[in-house]
């Protein structure tokens, strides 16, 4: 596993705006039915990582305004509560993900919510560069911290180790210290 210094990872210099996989209309990624985005490359190298293909930054296709469009459609269903990032690394990925999450904003306001994964901490977060920032204060509910195989426990909701929290975005951002969404 690979533990960068602030600032050390850009996205600018690691993503090639590709994507893993897009799945509409799921119910594991977060609460209720969600579209997700899984973007590609991740240098955590997480032992255990459940989508180590995803690691690769040319892994997959590219983004494209095509499924932007299909992303902004699918999330405008009525049974759709929102969409949530995950890959590889969405933090690393701003390019593709602020397209996207901006989109949603514009079109749906605050009425769709807004979930993504990363291998960041919320402390190693606050950091960060400021396109990282940017997509995080877009973003309601992060769950946080590097997968570790040895906190792994299958019972946890919504991350795979003991390690990752579930944070409330705007809550945290408001207060200035991690607030739990959910334990």
């Amino acid at each position: 596993m690979n533990n960068p210094d602030p600032k050390e990872w850009r996205s600018e210099e690691l993503s090639r705006g590709y994507i893993a996989d897009y799945k509409a209309f799921n119910f594991v990624d977060g609460e209720g039915v969600r579209c997700s985005l899984y973007v590609s490359g991740c240098p955590f190298h997480c032992e255990g990582c459940y989508n180590k293909v995803a690691q690769n930054f040319k892994y997959g296709r590219p983004f494209t305004d095509e499924l932007l469009d299909q992303i902004v459609a699918d999330i405008g269903h009525e049974s759709v509560q929102g969409l949530t990032l995950l890959g590889g690394e969405p933090f690393l990925n701003t390019g593709t993900c602020l397209t996207v999450v901006r989109k949603l904003r514009e079109v749906y306001g605050d009425t769709k919510d807004i979930w993504s994964w990363t291998g960041y901490t919320w402390e190693e977060m606050m950091q960060e560069t400021d396109d990282k920032l940017e997509l995080l204060q877009q973003i309601d509910v992060l769950v946080d911290g590097r997968f570790m195989q040895e906190l792994f426990d299958p019972k946890l909701a919504f991350r795979g180790s003991s390690n990752q929290r579930i944070i409330d975005v705007k809550k945290s951002l408001s207060c200035g210290k991690v607030v739990l969404y959910m334990e």
